[in-house]
């Protein structure tokens, strides 16, 4: 990650491939950093696209975080790196809370991105039964009365299901604080706001692993797809990140969307 954008009192690691081809921004989720998507930036950039990953600040190599952790900074710095690299309505690809500022950006404005692919995160508008609703409320609660020695095996376990996801989950997860971990997770939960009637403004891609159990992921991304006329990609021997668990069939699906795309613009 050898480049740098300072921005509201973080120094914001990333790496960008380069080129003439389709940007294609990656964004990470809680706790995690831009080593989830090595595979996926691999693969792309092999077939001709300008692959942009990144750090979220607090995480991996963009540290310190120059404040605490919020929705409204998160989206500010995803913003800023789109304008400092000047990328042309970008594929934005998030991961779990990479997932959802995705849905927020675009949101909120639809010119900043051509698509958007959204992998095992939540539905940012749809609508939530009362437990979900509690289970929202509790989950931070519940993530600070864990031992903060157990947090990253706990995390690691609950996310991943092949052995080497669950190991670099681990690494990733223990670069972060108890305290700084609640405070992201309470950031992501500032980004689902129901909002049943709103549709995706952009081209959507969603992708689950077959074993996620995060949360109503597993519920909910079935009715976001329905609801939204696209057909959900399913990925075997997967969990929570499944960018890790199984790379390959995501590499597949998220490629498969691009073409696509490229398809739908050409006529």
């Amino acid at each position: 990650m050898p480049a740098v954008l300072p921005f509201d009192g973080c120094d914001l690691r990333y790496a960008d491939s380069g080129g003439e081809g389709t940007p294609v921004v990656f964004t990470h989720g809680a706790g995690a950093d831009h080593v989830m998507f090595d595979a996926q930036a691999e693969h792309l950039r092999a077939r001709g696209y300008r692959v942009i990953v990144w750090d979220m600040r607090g995480h991996g190599l963009s540290q310190p975080a120059g404040g605490p952790f919020t929705a409204e900074r998160a989206l500010a710095d995803l913003h800023a790196l789109i304008e400092h690299l000047a990328l042309d309505r970008p594929v934005l690809v998030g991961q779990s809370l990479g997932g959802n500022l995705g849905q927020a950006l675009v949101q909120r404005n639809r010119r900043l991105a051509r698509a958007l692919i959204v992998i095992d995160s939540a539905w940012n508008t749809g609508p939530l039964s009362w437990s979900e609703r509690m289970l929202l409320k509790t989950a931070a609660p519940m993530l600070l009365a864990l031992p903060a020695k157990h947090l990253p095996k706990l995390m690691a376990d609950a996310s991943a299901v092949t052995p080497a996801a669950r190991v670099d989950a681990r690494r990733a997860f223990s670069q972060m604080s108890k305290k700084d971990f609640v405070q992201v997770w309470k950031a992501a939960v500032e980004l689902v706001v129901p909002d049943p009637g709103y549709r995706t403004p952009v081209p959507l891609c969603l992708i689950r692993g077959r074993h996620d159990r995060t949360g109503n992921i597993a519920s909910a991304m079935p009715r976001w797809a329905r609801a939204e006329g696209v057909e959900e990609v399913v990925i075997p021997d997967a969990g929570h990140i499944c960018p890790q668990d199984n790379p390959q069939a995501v590499n597949v699906a998220i490629e498969t969307f691009l073409h696509t795309l490229s398809r739908q613009e050409q006529r």
